[in-house]
């Protein structure tokens, strides 16, 4: 088993740029999604993505968004991967992967991950079927709701692990479940707002 992957969500300020440049975790998050108290407008997140270290993929964050604003935010290199938190079924999923083909602006690499409630899906075989590149077990929408992380033992793909992840348990989770990666957002935030020192010890204490 490789080593977990880490996906720090959520980011809106350059000083959570600063701290992600030191630390060169996998991924980060933008969230577009005006319910979300972490939205960030495409223009925002372009600057801070003009911030970030090279190599470290940027995932644009979507609840039942437009497919063409989902392109334009590929296009412009804002963002490399499209995560789905909403109600996006496979029809949606199939066509998002064929426009994103299609465009020649677009990366020919670019993934979708979509997310699932373990709590609510109707089988497994929903989250192993899905035809996004990968999928993310979430109970939530960044706000720090977590789930039965046994569960996640009986999918057997790769998949992110969200929801109620921390400093203080992402060690055990990593090393009893062993997920392809983790994802946190308010687990390390401190009043609503990124905590240095709180991502600092959870991308260490993820890593071992």
């Amino acid at each position: 088993m490789g080593k977990c992957k880490v996906k720090i969500c959520g980011l809106t300020r350059p000083q959570d740029i600063e701290v992600i440049n030191e630390l060169l975790p996998e991924y980060i998050g933008f969230v577009f999604w005006e319910h979300s108290k972490r939205n960030v407008i495409p223009e925002n997140a372009a600057k801070l993505r003009a911030k970030l270290a090279p190599g470290i993929k940027v995932v644009g964050v979507f609840v039942d968004a437009d497919i063409d604003y989902i392109l334009g935010l590929v296009k412009c290199g804002t963002i490399d991967i499209a995560q789905l938190h909403g109600n996006e079924d496979e029809q949606y999923i199939r066509s998002l992967h064929e426009k994103l083909k299609a465009e020649k602006n677009c990366p020919d690499d670019t993934k979708i991950i979509k997310a699932f409630n373990i709590n609510k899906v109707s089988s497994f075989d929903e989250i192993e079927e899905s035809s996004a590149d990968y999928v993310m077990l979430d109970p939530g929408k960044g706000d720090g709701i977590t789930f039965d992380w046994d569960k996640a033992k009986n999918i057997r793909r790769p998949y992110f692990l969200a929801g109620g992840l921390s400093p203080e348990n992402v060690q055990e989770v990593v090393e009893q479940i062993g997920p392809y990666a983790v994802d946190v957002s308010s687990g390390v935030e401190t009043d609503g707002v990124k905590d240095r020192d709180k991502i600092i010890n959870f991308v260490h204490r993820c890593r071992g």
